[in-house]
């Protein structure tokens, strides 16, 4: 017998294993040896023993084998003076070693006897102490050892004995503290001693300071992190497989041991042990993604058993360790948070730019968190150990206000950073995950005290974070962080008490103050949102609106953006509702947009934006009244509306479906949230439709679409709004709704959003409807109401119907039957210094507002209107204290909401000052200088505004307006009492804006007497009187129909006369009839033709109308840069392409060079202003105007384009250069050219054709230049039809490239502009009559397929023209239009 190499035992030619191997099978089949104890045979009595002579050799060699592998792994490691050892070296390493690796894997695969003697030898204290203490004269095994202690110190690790000696005086204090200092944006320096040594490298950077955390009194020192001890072979293999970064080999081969009860308890302690250095070590690896997978491979068969987990929970700290792990992790990448106070803040943020995060390094740490704490003994112990907690809501802070967005004022980023996607997979994995696990054992009552323990200790850890950042009542302008996990965790763990623990939520809610400040940075991402979505943070680039994407998707939206709605709902719920709507629209910006007047400045908010910015502020408020999510809907309720939100949207296969309803958070779960499967609510809310085969031949996947039942009683948009991604899919699930209504025959028309009845809240949360029935609220509503009815800019239809949802909601939903012996004339007897009485809406409602004082800009028309002659006693003619309280509470829209928020932040400090004895001397600068009264701007002044309308008279008038016609409206109570006692209201409704202003003004009467009363004397002020006539539903659904055809016949009849009068008149200048008849004729139309505006139909309202200065209508063109007329040759040859290098295909004969060698000659020798008169420029480069003939108004054409930018959908233009196509003909345009306000006979000569004699036109344009001072083509005052003429003159002047617009010597030299303008004229008449062929006066072939702009341009360029002195000697203008007769073709050039 002899010995081979590392202990291989060879008996005569047979290896010892081999015959080991053998005899141990046989006891296996046998039945001695098994697996799992549930499996073993019961009966211990029928076991056989291993004979110990059978295994006395393996006890003997295998201790001197796995020490020589250790030594091996000793000797083949050397510590550099730079980081880790070559990759190389390390792979040299383990090739030398894999025989040796493989032997043991070898013996593992004998069976349990073999496994129990290598679980001996691995786990024996004695072996390793004889064998690798170093004790002893072998200068090999001192050698050995050294090199061990090298490798400990290497590591940033110690013995026990040496940090006591290094540190008495720190274990001397009990406990251990961490200090949380971070390093600015770097990792901690390996070979730099233990960790204290990168705490002190830390705060040398002064990056930010947080208070010390302590850990759980379980940890008596720091030696989770820099203290190692080794105490058998299996805590040393197990070191030197992490320093070698888990090879396959190595951790194959300490799997396969697992199935020996004593090495899986032992191994499991030892891997705790080292749970530091692992992270450590895969801090520093270069391929921490394989490294990553090996060690999850290792600890999800450890940590999966929950009395494994709960033993070294209580025997190792594994809590402690991981908790205290993840920190230390975490710290090497903290930078300084510049959220709020960006100088002076005190709060420290992971940097999501660093490696740790943007590839995941931190994942298996967080995965082994995630798991142990779905074992409920162990969540249990880490819910009740306070420490644990503290230390827990530190780390998570880690992440609060992390990637911080700056909006971009000035110029487009330069780099889009792509650090979203870390922060987003940061939050979900790092701090979401674990706190549903968490929430995951607290469905009882008897788990409540845990719910108290996390609510307070993340609420010390939010008012923490508020200290460090300096924040009081404001959050910074232009910032925003998609991430608030510390609001999240509260705000889970309080719908999580309410709902399965039964708990009172005003026990654990914070004081009023607390809550104030929590709402703001949720409230602030709602804003954002709406922000991006309004392209106010285009020049961020692509990223923010990836972000915005984000935080609403299906696999974020549960961590996100239903724990802010939630919150912000709860605040709602307690706080004052006047303070909580006021701080909703000044977040939105549209504070300075709720004015009664028909003008105002926003200070804070381009006009552009004003619109989507108020239609944000309303949705938002929707959501918020509207949601029951974590309020009161049941798991399988969710379920259903989540699934029949996304069935609506668009048909949707199986796969698709799965994914895109939110998944239960629960990380055991892995199921959709309810009791009821998914399968059976699909075929509940959805048909199938089969695959199909396509022409082509390709089969289409078969789909599901939700029922009719669903779209008729369960179609919820709220809920599509709130699920949405990209905005098309909200007008898709509409337009799907349309299609479903008219084919089914409910509702023939355009039908708005469908009102849906809500389910209740929660009794915690009723305070939620004190929203709806606040003053503040309701003077927003009557504001927009009467701001929709006289047609003020920057409201839109989406506008109106948020406005009447809110009401609706809001009489759905108001408080006790109010009494009706309530004087209702005392409204009407009210002057313009109040608004309403009380905060009930439905006695709001009827309130009527006589005058209201606003603060408007000088030249708006309010200004004219001087007060009324006599008011009441506490009007204007009151005292002067009276004048103050008036102009101080209804300065108008704006100021009235102005004022409540001064109210607002007056009610805060006191809140402040009663609460805490410090906040005497907070003082805040910058909010009273951001939002400043309108008042204290020179440019603004005081005026009384004539209002006398209350609620339910501007709807009734709105009601007039939406259905086109007077006296639309009549209560349906004067034809049928019943309809009062029995109102047959469904819980869901179809229809438009007019039924909805119906089904608002019948309940306004069914739940007051007094409202019945005011509705009827409305409409008979507005109606005369006349007795109802008896008619049914039915029958006036019909006369409204013969109605509409009779109308529509009337129409049609004129159309035919009107087609038959032109046809009649181009029939008679055509053949040259001459009578009497038609020449009185043509001058009765003419004369007509002088008197009448111009004009023109809207191709996308649809409407009628003549162009105004206020509201001007546009034509559709393309502008385009053309050198077409610059190839134009002085010789009659034909061209002729190149053949050789000689031949130019651009002959030097053409008419730009020509122009171009003439420009410069003259400049040569002549002066520069003098030289730009005598040419044009319009040869290369020329700007050229066409348009396919279709007006629009302008106000719509930027609706139109603010809908392209917000459509996502790839388009063949791009939206932000203008670019667009008609809305009718849809050929492409990138401006609108204004149209001049003008009559018929202006505009009846540009497009009609002329048959006088030359000698008449001739006389006609010298008349013209006579009276060119005189031409009305300038406008006065500044007005929308001014602005838009100098907008589409910037347009005109950036088609073309500078060098074709700058010929003068000096650069932006006022010559260049004056030539420029003029040559833009000429080019565009001289491509007029190449289009013409030649003829300017009797047209040619081309003249019916093109349609001429030159009366709009020309208007245009006048305009400009007027701001240059010209010369009338060297009137550029005589020269381009002087005519100049050819005696023989008679033709004007």
């Amino acid at each position: 017998m002899n010995t081979t190499g590392l202990g291989f035992v060879e008996v005569k030619g047979l290896l010892y294993s081999d015959l080991l191997e053998a005899r141990l099978k046989c006891l296996v089949r046998r039945g001695g040896i098994g697996f799992c104890k549930r499996h073993r045979i019961k009966s211990n009595s029928n076991v056989p023993c291993v004979p110990k002579d059978l295994l006395m050799m393996s006890e003997l060699v295998l201790p001197q084998f796995i020490f020589s592998l250790i030594q091996h792994l000793r000797e083949g490691y050397n510590e550099p003076a730079v980081d880790l050892p070559s990759e190389k070296d390390l792979h040299k390493i383990l090739q030398v070693l894999e025989p040796h690796v493989s032997f043991l894997e070898d013996l593992t695969k004998m069976g349990g006897a073999m496994r129990s003697v290598l679980t001996q030898v691995l786990t024996s204290q004695q072996f390793y102490k004889d064998l690798s203490s170093g004790v002893g004269e072998n200068a090999s095994a001192k050698k050995s050892h050294e090199k061990y202690l090298i490798a400990l110190k290497g590591s940033g690790l110690a013995f026990p004995e040496d940090k006591i000696a290094c540190n008495v005086q720190e274990q001397g204090a009990g406990t251990s503290t961490l200090s949380v200092q971070g390093l600015a944006g770097g990792t901690a320096t390996s070979g730099q001693g233990d960790s204290s040594d990168e705490e002190d490298q830390d705060g040398s950077q002064g990056v930010g300071k947080r208070k010390r955390v302590k850990l759980s009194s379980t940890t008596k020192d720091q030696s989770i992190m820099d203290v190692l001890k080794h105490k058998c072979f299996l805590e040393e293999l197990l070191f030197w497989t992490i320093k070698y970064e888990f090879p396959q080999k190595m951790v194959t081969f300490l799997l396969n041991m697992l199935p020996d009860q004593d090495y899986k308890i032992a191994f499991t302690k030892t891997f705790v042990q080292h749970y530091a250095f692992i992270m450590k070590t895969l801090k520093k690896s270069h391929e921490s993604d394989t490294m990553s997978n090996r060690i999850v491979h290792i600890s999800v068969q450890l940590f999966s058993n929950e009395e494994l987990a709960r033993q070294v929970t209580e025997e190792c700290q594994l809590l402690d360790i991981m908790v205290t792990v993840l920190l230390y992790m975490m710290e090497s990448c903290l930078i300084k948070s510049e959220l709020q106070d960006e100088e002076n803040s005190l709060h420290v943020v992971v940097n999501c730019g660093e490696a740790l995060l943007k590839n995941n390094t931190y994942w298996p740490l967080v995965s082994d968190f995630i798991n142990i704490l779905s074992h409920q003994s162990v969540a249990k112990k880490f819910l009740e150990d306070h420490g644990l907690l503290v230390t827990w809501m530190n780390f998570v802070s880690f992440f609060q206000g992390m990637n911080l967005n700056k909006r971009e004022l000035n110029e487009h980023v330069e780099f889009e950073s792509q650090t979203y996607y870390a922060a987003f997979a940061a939050e979900l994995e790092a701090c979401a995950q674990p706190m549903w696990g968490l929430l995951s054992h607290c469905k009882v009552r008897e788990t409540q005290e845990y719910t108290r323990n996390v609510v307070r200790y993340c609420l010390e850890a939010l008012q923490d974070w508020f200290d460090a950042i300096n924040f009081v009542d404001e959050p910074a302008p232009n910032q925003v962080t998609f991430h608030l996990p510390l609001h999240r965790y509260f705000a889970m763990f309080l719908s999580k008490a309410v709902k399965c623990q039964e708990l009172d939520l005003d026990t654990i809610l914070p004081d009023q103050e607390m809550l104030m400040k929590l709402m703001i940075h949720p409230l602030q991402i709602q804003a954002s949102l709406s922000e991006i979505h309004s392209n106010m943070w285009v020049r961020n680039g692509l990223q923010i609106k990836g972000q915005a994407m984000t935080y609403v998707q299906s696999h974020f939206c549960n961590s996100m953006i239903d724990p802010d709605i939630y919150l912000l709902q709860v605040c709602a719920s307690r706080l004052d509702p006047d303070y909580f709507i006021s701080s909703v629209f000044e977040r939105f910006k549209v504070v300075d947009l709720l004015t009664m007047a028909s003008q105002h400045q926003n200070t804070v908010l381009d006009s552009e934006h004003e619109r989507s910015m108020l239609e944000g502020a309303l949705t938002f408020l929707v959501l918020l009244l509207s949601l029951r999510l974590h309020l009161g809907m049941t798991d399988d309720e969710i379920l259903r509306a989540e699934m029949v939100a996304q069935l609506c949207m668009n048909d949707r296969t199986h796969s698709s479906l799965l994914d895109l309803i939110p998944e239960n958070p629960n990380p055991k779960s892995g199921i959709i949230p309810g009791s009821l499967s998914f399968e059976s609510v699909l075929s509940a809310v959805a048909d199938f439709k089969a695959p199909v085969f396509e022409p082509g031949g390709s089969m289409q996947q078969g789909m599901y679409t939700p029922k009719a039942e669903v779209w008729d009683k369960e179609f919820d948009p709220v809920m599509v709004i709130l699920r949405t991604v990209y905005r098309r899919d909200v007008q898709s699930a509409m337009d799907r709704y349309t299609a479903f209504l008219k084919q089914s025959g409910k509702f023939p028309g355009n039908p708005w959003p469908p009102y849906k009845k809500r389910t209740p809240l929660h009794p915690s949360y009723r305070g939620l409807l004190k929203l709806l029935h606040c003053k503040t609220l309701h003077i927003v509503l009557f504001t927009l109401l009467y701001k929709i009815l006289m047609d003020h800019q920057n409201l839109s239809e989406h506008v109106l119907c948020m406005v009447l949802y809110l009401i609706e909601l809001g009489l759905e939903n108001s408080p006790e039957q109010e009494s009706d012996e309530e004087e209702s004339a005392g409204g009407q007897e009210r002057c313009h210094d109040s608004w309403f009485p009380g905060s009930n809406l439905v006695s709001n409602m009827r309130h009527f507002i006589n005058y209201v004082r606003v603060r408007v800009p000088e030249t708006a028309p309010e200004v004219k209107r001087e007060p009324p002659a006599s008011t009441s006693s506490d009007g204007l003619a009151s005292s002067q204290s009276s004048r103050r309280k008036s102009l101080q509470r209804e300065n108008s829209g704006t100021a009235q909401v102005f004022s409540l928020v001064a109210e607002r932040r007056k009610k805060f400090q006191e809140i402040i000052n009663r609460n805490t004895s410090e906040a005497n001397q907070v003082v805040r600068p910058k909010t009273s200088m951001k939002w400043s009264a309108p008042g204290a701007t020179p440019q603004l002044t005081t005026a009384i505004l004539e209002v006398k309308e209350s609620i339910l008279s501007l709807l009734i008038k709105l009601h007039h307006k939406l259905s086109g016609k007077q006296n639309s409206y009549y209560p349906p109570w004067l034809d049928d009492v019943d309809v009062l006692i029995h109102p047959e209201i469904p819980r869901y409704s179809h229809g438009d804006g007019m039924t909805a202003v119906e089904r608002i003004l019948l309940k306004a009467a069914v739940q007051s007497r007094l409202n019945k009363r005011i509705i009827e004397e409305i409409c008979r002020k507005v109606t005369p009187p006349v007795p109802p006539k008896k008619i049914s539903s039915a029958e006036k659904k019909t006369l409204d129909k013969e109605e509409r055809r009779q109308k529509a016949r009337e129409r049609q009849q004129k159309l035919l006369a009107e087609f038959a009068s032109r046809q009649k008149s181009f029939m008679e200048t055509a053949m040259d009839v001459e009578s009497p008849d038609a020449d009185i004729a043509m001058e009765v139309a003419t004369s007509e033709q002088h008197v009448s505006e111009a004009i023109y139909d809207c191709v996308i309202c649809g409407q009628s109308g003549p162009s105004t200065e206020d509201r001007p209508t546009g034509l559709v063109v393309l502008l385009q840069a053309s050198s077409v007329l610059g190839q134009c040759r002085n010789s009659t040859e034909p061209r002729r392409l190149p053949t050789t290098e000689e031949e130019q295909i651009y002959p030097w004969d053409t008419c730009a060079a020509l122009h171009d060698v003439r420009l410069t000659t003259l400049q040569r020798y002549f002066k520069d202003s003098s030289c730009l008169q005598a040419v044009s420029i319009g040869w290369e480069g020329g700007v050229y105007v066409q348009t396919c003939g279709h007006t629009l108004h302008i106000d719509c054409h930027k609706s139109y384009m603010e809908s392209l930018r917000n459509d996502q959908v790839l388009q063949g233009f791009s939206v932000d250069k203008g670019e667009f196509t008609c809305p009718l003909c849809r050929q492409f345009a990138n401006s609108v050219l204004p149209c001049y306000p003008g009559n018929n006979m202006e505009r009846s000569v540009w497009q009609s054709h002329s048959n006088k004699c030359m000698q008449d036109l001739v006389q006609e344009v010298e008349d013209l230049q006579e009276q060119l001072g005189t031409f009305p083509v300038s406008i006065s005052s500044e007005t929308n039809l001014s602005k838009e003429m100098e907008s589409v003159m910037k347009d005109i002047k950036s088609t073309t490239q500078k060098k074709y617009t700058d010929y003068s010597k000096t650069p932006g030299s006022p010559d260049n502009d004056f030539l420029f303008m003029y040559s833009v004229a000429r080019t565009n008449l001289e491509l007029e009559l190449v289009h013409r062929g030649g003829n300017l006066c009797s047209g040619g072939a081309s003249t019916a397929g093109k349609r001429s702009c030159l009366n709009q341009l020309f208007h245009v360029l006048a305009m400009h023209m007027r701001l240059y002195s010209i010369d009338s000697a060297y009137n550029p203008w005589r020269k381009l239009t002087q005519p100049s007769q050819d005696k023989n073709s008679e033709q004007v050039f």
